[in-house]
């Protein structure tokens, strides 16, 4: 007998789904997107892969990663009137849209990968969660459902499943077994009621998705084990919220300690297992292992919960081609192409195209499958494309805007200097343990806006050690500065910390930036971040005391810093500020959780005209921003604070991480000019060739460029030069005999080069 509530008797109050999805007019296919938000992260760009068009026996499951800020935010964000209007959200964009379609794309099933709502114990989140889905179930297209991490009461990773208060479980009281049991597919929940598993039938083949909610329990593992064992023939694809993860780059899958338990207790000695599915990691990547059967089995990660729009809609469309031996997947938005026309934005792209989104596995399913169910077969090869199916049926009508596009720095160069610069913080070249009083400069070349790390004696930290402050060479991989400077050990209950500061007579102390501003910064979580030692850090700072500049009381923060930018309690980034205009109090723009032990680049812009900060994680704008603020409101010319808090005029809660380069502008810049796009290499000039007349000429080219770039000049021998600060370069060619002669000039940082300019010219005799 399990102990759980029913669903809620409320169903008449839910919204009504959207009966049809909107499209807009014109045409487009997008197959470069590398945008710092549709991803969910950083990733280059790759091409569409074609697949087979001819028939074949082919069948698509639906997959629907991390939903929680569509249930969040779909009243307060997406349907309100000046945005889409009620009852249009993402997650009822999805489930509208895999409904009316899956006839067309042969969807015999669909998979929920957790993190169905973002604050569990929210009643309105799970109300949209709960029409979202109703959905599928009014379709009669069958699901299977999973909590995450956000929708469970502890989700502690030393918590599991069978120590749960079952009572008070919300996702069971909303998607509990009693809604799992009408789903036609349907085949059991362990005791819990957590977990479940589903049987669907596709091309004559029988397969099987057992979904397991966050941290399951031994117990649940064998009960797993029981499934399986009871159905020994059926092939099973394992979905569950945390899986695997994915690197600092953006790309490369990584092992995490969960996933690994998974692997060694359930998935390695099972060969029916042949694919997991997983979200919770912000970005998308995919590993292959070997079992104990000496078999593969594809590991895939997909959550684009961090970007644009919390997502943007974005769900997985796993074609499986019994015929051609693939699978076939490919990342999609429905809500992407119902949106109005004059609402797109570069990051609204109906398919996302990188390595991690886009892919074919090549599968013998046969073969495979032999060791447990030999008479596996496909079934008739009557199917035409369905990954074409779907791409004509979204893409009918779409207009696609140009993307964002960016590529890795080819230098330390290699980045938009951008006139207005305050303050450029960089720390490349610099190694090892900082010194008390060692300094990082202020690349704009005012050394007054240099930061140094106070004294330990200064620092009011009576715990701080020396070694807790390193400069390191790991850095956002989009960052041209390829370094960072990281502080360790900092700790609440210890009261350790340590930190940078700008010197008493700083320039940019005293910048109230009136005209609004862009800082943009890189940070990492340490790992060991907990919340009791690190909750509310802060990475940089701008001192003072908010009680002191006419501020109004508050209950909370009212003697903190004027403007600053850190982590909650709940590891998501807070900007807060107050403007120039202290008696509005402070604003705040939040992103959502932030992974630890990866970097993201952040970038807060204010725009006078708009009134507005918006925060940037990684490119896509953050839900919660600030509105009616302009500028700094300051406590005179209190200095930047790199790795502390400052409240009641002290230091404070240190940063348990590391911040790369960062910079202060003294106006609204946009992606293109951000420390992730790179420098404009094209704009290379050559004068024609001075010559000297005399016995032997001697040829010197001239001409301007990037800063930093080198230019390589080849006219009958070959000379490499640095343009210099100002943006001229000069090159001696040496002397020449008479002749005509083509000088060849080419720019490049590092390894990336524009197309080279040439320039005719002749030596006289």
């Amino acid at each position: 007998m399990h102990l759980l509530r029913s669903r809620p008797a409320q169903r008449a109050d839910r919204p009504a789904g959207r009966s049809r999805l909107r499209a807009v007019a014109g045409a487009g296919v997008v197959t470069t997107v590398a945008a710092l938000a549709t991803a969910g992260g950083l990733a280059t760009a790759a091409p569409a892969q074609a697949a087979p068009t001819e028939p074949a026996s082919r069948f698509t499951l639906a997959v629907l990663p991390d939903t929680q800020f569509y249930s969040r935010y779909a009243k307060s964000e997406f349907e309100r009137p000046d945005r889409y209007g009620p009852g249009n959200n993402p997650y009822a964009a999805q489930t509208t849209w895999l409904a009316e379609h899956a006839d067309e794309l042969r969807i015999p099933f669909v998979a929920h990968l957790g993190d169905v709502v973002d604050q569990v114990n929210t009643e309105g989140e799970w109300r949209v969660a709960d029409a979202a889905m109703q959905t599928l179930d009014d379709a009669d297209l069958p699901y299977s459902i999973l909590a995450g991490n956000h929708d469970v009461r502890n989700s502690s990773d030393n918590w599991f499943d069978d120590q749960y208060d079952l009572a008070a479980e919300p996702f069971l009281r909303w998607f509990g077994p009693d809604r799992a049991a009408e789903q036609s597919t349907f085949g059991g929940s362990d005791p819990t009621g957590m977990n479940q598993y589903h049987l669907f039938e596709a091309e004559g083949q029988q397969f099987m998705v057992l979904a397991l909610s966050w941290r399951a329990s031994d117990a649940t593992l064998r009960w797993a084990d029981e499934v399986m064992a009871q159905h020994p023939t059926v092939p099973v694809i394992l979905t569950s919220h945390d899986i695997i993860g994915i690197q600092n780059d953006g790309v490369s899958p990584q092992e995490t300690g969960y996933g690994l338990r998974l692997w060694e207790k359930l998935i390695k000695g099972n060969d029916q297992i042949f694919m997991t599915l997983n979200g919770h990691f912000h970005g998308a990547t995919r590993l292959v292992k070997q079992n104990d059967f000496g078999h593969s089995v594809t590991q895939v990660l997909m959550d684009y919960q961090m970007a644009y729009e919390g997502g943007n809609g974005y769900l997985g469309l796993f074609e499986f081609d019994l015929t051609n031996d693939t699978i076939s997947a490919q990342t999609a938005s429905p809500w992407v192409v119902a949106k109005p026309q004059e609402k797109l934005t570069s990051y609204d792209q109906a398919f996302l195209e990188g390595p991690g989104q886009q892919f074919t596995v090549d599968i013998d399913f046969a073969q495979r499958f032999a060791g447990f169910n030999p008479t596996f077969t496909a079934g008739s090869a009557d199917e035409p494309s369905l990954t074409q199916a779907a791409r004509d049926i979204l893409l009918d009508g779409f207009v696609a805007p140009d993307p964002v596009t960016t590529e890795l720095p080819g230098s330390p160069a290699d980045y938009p200097h951008v006139e207005g610069t305050l303050a450029h913080w960089r720390m490349n070249g610099l190694r090892g343990v900082v010194a008390q009083g060692g300094v990082i400069r202020d690349v704009e070349g005012n050394n007054r806006n240099n930061l140094m790390r106070v004294p330990i004696s200064q620092s009011g930290s009576p715990t701080a050690q020396l070694r807790d402050v390193n400069f390191s060479q790991d850095a956002h991989p989009y960052s041209s500065d390829g370094a960072a400077v990281c502080f360790t050990n900092a700790s609440k209950a210890t009261d350790r910390y340590s930190y940078l500061t700008t010197r008493a007579d700083a320039p940019v102390n005293t910048a109230a930036l009136a005209d609004g501003y862009t800082i943009e910064t890189f940070l990492k979580i340490d790992p060991s971040w907990s919340q009791s030692d690190n909750a509310w850090m802060k990475a940089i700072v701008r001192s003072g005391n908010r009680s002191q500049i006419g501020v109004p009381q508050t209950r909370w923060d009212w003697t903190a810093s004027p403007v600053a930018l850190g982590l909650s309690n709940l590891k998501e980034f807070q900007w807060t500020e107050v403007g120039i205009d202290t008696a509005k109090g402070d604003r705040t723009a939040w992103s959502g959780e932030i992974m630890v032990d990866t970097w993201a680049h952040v970038a807060v812009v204010n725009d006078p005209a708009t009134r507005t900060t918006t925060m940037y994680v990684d490119g896509a704008p953050v839900l919660r921003n600030a509105s009616n603020t302009v500028g700094h409101g300051l406590d005179g010319a209190m200095p930047w604070l790199f790795g502390t808090d400052w409240v009641d005029d002290q230091a404070t809660n240190g940063w348990n991480g590391c911040i790369g380069e960062t910079r202060v502008v003294d106006h609204p810049i946009g992606p293109d000019e951000w420390l992730t796009a790179r420098a404009d290499i094209e704009g290379l000039t050559v004068t024609s060739p001075a010559v000297d007349a005399t016995t032997k000429p001697a040829v010197t080219a001239t001409g301007t460029g990037t800063p930093g770039a080198t230019v390589t000049v080849r006219a009958g021998i070959t000379r490499t030069v640095t343009v210099l600060p100002d943006g001229t370069w000069r090159a001696a060619m040496g002397t020449l005999q008479p002749g005509a002669y083509e000088l060849v000039a080419q720019q490049s940082l590092g390894g990336r080069s524009a197309d080279p300019v040439s320039v005719s010219f002749t030596v006289k005799r």
